[in-house]
C-alpha cells in the first residue's frame, strides 16, 4: 500500500460488523485508523491499512443478502439474464453468503465459496455444494480438482474485500474456461464521489472500484471488460462482464461510455479526491447540526437498518446514544446487541415504527425506496427521515 497517497481521514473506527453484546460493553473495543488513498499509477482507491480477513470474515458474520427484497430481485433478474445469454453448465459464486444468488440455479450447476462458516452452513443445509474457504490460489486449485473448470464465475460485493487482487484474478484464471465469463459487481467509485457516500469506506471495503482502476489490474492477468451495467444497488454499483483477452466477443459501447465519464469527472487526478475530502468534512458538520437541533427540541430519533456503512458515519460524526435512542433491524444476529463504537442498542424490527418516534436516521439509506414503501404509515402521521447523502437533510 506504499504507493497510495492518502486523501481522506475518517478517524478511529471499530470493525464495521462487530456488533457488541452486553459483556462486550465492558471490554476495550478494537479500533483502527481509517484513511483512504489513491494509487495514481493503477488508479485504485483503497483504505491504507487493511485488516486480516480472519478478523473480518469469520463464523459470527452477521450480513444476510436475503434480508433485502431489492437484492433478491436483482439476483433473480441477473440469473435469468445469465441463463438466457450465456447458458452456463457450471457456475461458481465467490462470496455466496446465504445463497440468495445460487438458489436461482440447479444444485447440480452451482458451487459456492463463503469463508464465513455460520453463513455457509445455511446454503449447505439447502443442499448446495459450498465451501467455507477464503478465495485464493489454494481454494481455486481445490475447486479445479473437485469440480473441474467452470463456465461462469459471479461475485457481488466480495472482490473489493480481498487485499491481494493479483491472487484473486490469478485464481479466477485457473478455474475459468477459456471462453468463460466472469461477472463482478461492486459499489461505483464515481457514484461514491458524486453522492458523497464516504460511508462506502470501512474495514471490509478494502477497495472501492472505478472502471479505470479495475481495468489496470485485469490487464495484468489477460482479462478485459466487454460490457458494463450501471446499477442502483448500494447507492450506485457497476456490474462488470469480463472475458479472457483472446476471447473474440465484441467490446460493448458501455465500456467506453463509462470510461469517458470517469475521466471527465477527474478520477485520474488527486485534486478530485481532495475536493471530495473537503465535502466529507462539511457533511459531518451539517449532519451533526441536524441531530443537535432535533435533540434540542426534545424530539425522539431512532436508527433504521444497522449497516457496516452506518458504522463509519456514526463513528466519524460522533453520533451516539445521546442522539439516537436505538436502532431497529430485521437481522437476527444484530438484534439485542449494540452498534460498534457508538454502543447504541439494536432492537428487533416489529414491522412498524413506534408512535413516539419523530425522526428516523436511515442507516440503510441504500434501500431508501424499499423502506419508504414499507413505512407509509410513519410518513403519513408526519414522521421524518434523516439522510446523509448527497447532502445531510431531513426528508
Amino acid at each position: 500500500m506504499k504507493k497510495y497517497i492518502n486523501f481522506l481521514d475518517l478517524g478511529l473506527q471499530p470493525l464495521a460488523n462487530n456488533y457488541l453484546t452486553k459483556k462486550d460493553l465492558k471490554k476495550k473495543e478494537k479500533k483502527y485508523r481509517l484513511k483512504v488513498g489513491i494509487n495514481l499509477i493503477t488508479k485504485l482507491v483503497a483504505i491504507n491499512k487493511p485488516l486480516s480477513s480472519k478478523i473480518m470474515f469469520n463464523n459470527k458474520y452477521p450480513y444476510r443478502s436475503s434480508m433485502s427484497k431489492t437484492m433478491i430481485k436483482s439476483f433473480v433478474e441477473l440469473s435469468k439474464l445469465i441463463n438466457k445469454k450465456f447458458n452456463p453448465k457450471k457456475i461458481l459464486e465467490i462470496g455466496s453468503n446465504d445463497g440468495s444468488f445460487i438458489k436461482n440455479f440447479s444444485k447440480k450447476k452451482v458451487t459456492g465459496i463463503e469463508p464465513c462458516a455460520n453463513v455457509e452452513k445455511i446454503t449447505k443445509k439447502m443442499g448446495f455444494k459450498t465451501y467455507a474457504n477464503y478465495w485464493n490460489l489454494k481454494t481455486a486449485k481445490k475447486i479445479l480438482r473437485k469440480n473441474g473448470k467452470v463456465d461462469l464465475i459471479y461475485s457481488a460485493n466480495t472482490i473489493s474485500h480481498i487485499k491481494n487482487l493479483d491472487e484473486v484474478f490469478e485464481s479466477i484464471n485457473i478455474v475459468l474456461n477459456n471462453n468463460g465469463i466472469l461477472i463482478i459487481e461492486d459499489p461505483s467509485l464515481l457514484e461514491c464521489l458524486k453522492k458523497n457516500t464516504y460511508d462506502q469506506f470501512y474495514n471490509e471495503h478494502i477497495y472501492v472500484f472505478s472502471l479505470i482502476g479495475i481495468e489496470s489490474i485485469l490487464k495484468k492477468h489477460n482479462l478485459e471488460i466487454f460490457h458494463i451495467q450501471n446499477l442502483k444497488i448500494h447507492g450506485g454499483s457497476n456490474r462488470y462482464f469480463i472475458k479472457k483477452i483472446f476471447d473474440k466477443r465484441k467490446i460493448n459501447i458501455s465500456v467506453e461510455v463509462n470510461r469517458n465519464k470517469e475521466i471527465k469527472y477527474g478520477l485520474e487526478k488527486l485534486a478530485t479526491y481532495k475536493q471530495f475530502a473537503k465535502r466529507v468534512i462539511t457533511s459531518k458538520k451539517v449532519l451533526r447540526n441536524i441531530f443537535n437541533y432535533i435533540n434540542s427540541k426534545n424530539k425522539k430519533i431512532i436508527g433504521y437498518g444497522v449497516t457496516a456503512k452506518s458504522t463509519t458515519i456514526l463513528n466519524y460524526c460522533k453520533i451516539g446514544k445521546r442522539l439516537i435512542s436505538y436502532f431497529i433491524d430485521t437481522t437476527k444476529d444484530k438484534q439485542n446487541k449494540y452498534t460498534p463504537g457508538t454502543k447504541i442498542p439494536i432492537l428487533k424490527y416489529l414491522g412498524f415504527i413506534e408512535k413516539d418516534v419523530d425522526f428516523v436516521f436511515l442507516g440503510a439509506w441504500n434501500f431508501q425506496e424499499e423502506i419508504f414503501n414499507k413505512e407509509k404509515k410513519f410518513i403519513k402521521r408526519g414522521g421524518k427521515f434523516i439522510i446523509h447523502t448527497p447532502k445531510p437533510k431531513i426528508l
